[in-house]
């Protein structure tokens, strides 16, 4: 039986393969996953899980999840996707939702990184500041949702 280490070199080099040019190819991953299958060998499975979840990370990485209070016009849209191209690069991809319960401001994940300007999370960073807590008993917390 393979160990976890071993595992997760073989899903590191598996993941190296399916890049092409700095970027994760499509093709190549689920190539990848048919051969893994019909391969049948000890721990496949656990080389699967591995070689997801670096797949996963990677698709965090190039895409940044914009969420705003009322749907952003087309020409903002465009502003947010190029300041984000300037820090992130050329291969990241924005999602454009619109959540309501941030009542005003923006709100982008990218990854771990989190940059909030939201009314909601001035409003929660205002209330922890005055240790006013909401209706369960817990201090108002701007990483809540």
């Amino acid at each position: 039986m393979k160990t976890t280490k071993q595992a997760m070199r073989e899903a590191h080099q598996l993941f190296r393969l399916c890049l092409v040019n700095g970027g994760l190819d499509e093709a190549r991953v689920r190539q990848v996953v048919q051969l893994v299958l019909q391969s049948g060998r000890r721990g496949y499975l656990a080389l699967l899980s591995h070689f997801v979840r670096l797949v996963k990370l990677d698709y965090d990485r190039h895409t940044a999840k914009v969420e705003s209070a009322l749907a952003l016009p087309d020409d903002l849209q465009a502003g947010v996707q190029a300041g984000l191209t300037g820090i992130y690069g050329p291969g990241i991809t924005a999602q454009f939702a619109r959540n309501p319960a941030l009542i005003g401001g923006m709100r982008i994940q990218v990854g771990s990184d989190v940059y909030d300007g939201s009314v909601q999370s001035g409003l929660a960073a205002l209330g922890k500041s005055f240790g006013i807590t909401n209706s369960n008993g817990h201090t108002l917390s701007a990483d809540r949702h």
